[in-house]
């Protein structure tokens, strides 16, 4: 299989990065090293390439009410410049993906324009499942990467490190919010209009950006050059598992509904429109689901959980290990698993199995991180 590369894959190598597969493409893990890259995320700032994401473009009449046949969130609850996290639900409420749905308003012709940002293993088999299912078959869908790459910078840092790139502020941006950002300037010193949002994936305020490709290069050098940490996907899942955040195929997937994966706030079964999966939903709403992912605190420096280990209770197999790590900020053993509802209570216990030993573990809140809140 011949592995696709980001635009920023020979700059990602001139640092010194390590080189892993990742859903088809050819990713970097780590750079300079797992530990101080988190750690420059948690104290300072951290750059991410995540150009290997899918972005698609939704452009017609009604675009968000038709959307909304796909996902269990009410669209109508963010407006041009904000956006929101979601998930695509199949007919048995399953998750198909978690994405991130950006309203870029109504252009001059009167269409409604949604950006939908999705997990790169699931770039395909989306955009052939949102086609099918679109209510509205005039509404187009096209690839909004081409010749794009997306940046990710994370970090009580990051804003101070972004601001000086840009022409007007940046901190009127809202959490979960975006703006089309005038650079000072390019490669060819033209002033050029940049897709910036305040999202992320680490539990540490930031910014995400689509960038046209030669425009990126220099903005990822220029910040790598301002003492931006660049970062892999190793702290990039350490910093998630700390947050709380869920990896879609490991926490998630088409067999687990939003309520059994702890997502439940992200469905609106008060509001009057249909949704695939919503009689399903309703069902366990009033019923009751019969297993939850739970976080898990382990004893032990090497307890380290991974996924598909098995969770053990009074002797008997209740559940599996989903994702786990050491969190080089709390300095123990986290995991998340999924659990029978009766022992999906904060403090539960119950044992992990690592190498055929077994090791204690209590069932926590998540997040196991949470930053201090700033103003702005």
């Amino acid at each position: 299989m011949v592995l696709k590369q980001t635009p920023l894959h020979a700059l990602n190598l001139a640092k010194g990065c390590r080189m892993v597969p990742f859903a088809g493409w050819e990713m970097p893990i780590q750079f300079a090293g797992l530990i101080k890259e988190h750690q420059a995320v948690r104290n300072k700032a951290g750059l991410f390439d995540i150009s290997h994401m899918g972005i698609l473009l939704l452009q017609g009449v009604n675009v968000k009410n038709s959307l909304q046949f796909l996902v269990p969130s009410d669209l109508e609850r963010i407006g041009p410049g904000e956006a929101c996290y979601s998930l695509l639900l199949n007919e048995k409420g399953g998750i198909i993906d978690d994405l991130i749905i950006y309203d870029l308003g109504t252009n001059n012709e009167g269409q409604e324009n949604l950006l939908l940002v999705i997990n790169a293993s699931c770039a395909e088999s989306d955009t052939a499942w949102i086609k099918k299912n679109l209510n509205d078959k005039n509404i187009s869908i096209s690839n909004a990467k081409e010749n794009k790459v997306l940046i990710a910078i994370q970090g009580p840092k990051a804003r101070d490190h972004l601001q000086k790139l840009f022409e007007d502020s940046i901190t009127n941006i809202p959490s979960f919010g975006h703006r089309q950002m005038q650079l000072k300037k390019t490669l060819d010193n033209k002033k050029q209009l940049i897709f910036i949002a305040r999202t992320g994936y680490t539990g540490e305020d930031g910014y995400e950006m689509i960038i046209p490709s030669d425009v990126g290069k220099s903005i990822w050098q220029n910040l790598i050059d301002s003492d931006v940490t660049p970062c892999g996907l190793g702290a990039r899942d350490t910093l998630r598992l700390e947050a709380g955040m869920h990896l879609y195929g490991n926490d998630m997937n088409s067999e687990t509904t939003p309520f059994e994966a702890s997502l439940g706030w992200l469905v609106h079964l008060e509001m009057q429109k249909d949704f695939l999966g919503r009689n399903v939903l309703e069902q366990q709403a009033q019923e009751g689901i019969k297993r939850k992912l739970v976080g898990l605190k382990l004893q032990g420096r090497a307890a380290i959980a991974r996924q598909g280990y098995k969770i053990i209770h009074e002797k008997e197999v209740v559940g599996r290990i989903t994702s786990g790590t050491w969190s080089p900020t709390l300095k123990e053993a986290i995991a998340m698993g999924y659990l029978p509802t009766e022992l999906a209570k904060i403090g539960c216990k119950v044992e992990v199995e690592i190498r055929n030993e077994k090791h204690l573990a209590t069932v926590v809140k998540r997040p196991f991180y949470r930053k201090i809140a700033e103003k702005n």
